[in-house]
């Protein structure tokens, strides 16, 4: 079984850096992409940054580009967000997502439970 468990969030302020990790284990993810998501209150969740695990292909939303960097380590079996010049928009509940179909941007069939982050002024 699938299991992706995220770390790394916390309370940051606007303009600091903050960097998630999410360790999955349960499958051989060579033919998976894996995602960041993110759910503020009261919207959506949506697609932050994706990463194909074999290869290394990225996506990014728009809203993040340039601020955001997703990574992965192999032999860890772990994805990373790095975040910087965090926004106060940046505030949400951030998911480590799977697509075992290898889509970029990712339709995730496994999910985490989350992590929250906070932006604050």
């Amino acid at each position: 079984q699938v299991q992706l468990v995220e770390s790394g969030g916390g309370l940051a302020q606007a303009g600091d850096s903050l960097r998630l990790s999410c360790a999955a284990s349960g499958r051989t993810f060579s033919r998976y992409v894996m995602g960041w998501f993110r759910q503020a209150p009261g919207k959506e969740r949506e697609s932050v940054a994706a990463i194909r695990w074999s290869g290394g292909s990225t996506y990014y939303a728009d809203s993040v580009k340039g601020r955001f960097t997703i990574s992965r380590d192999n032999a860890k079996n772990t994805v990373y967000l790095q975040m910087n010049r965090l926004r106060l928009d940046d505030t949400a509940v951030y998911y480590c997502a799977a697509d075992p179909n290898g889509r970029l941007p990712p339709q995730p069939y496994y999910w985490g439970r989350g992590t929250q982050v906070t932006v604050s002024s």
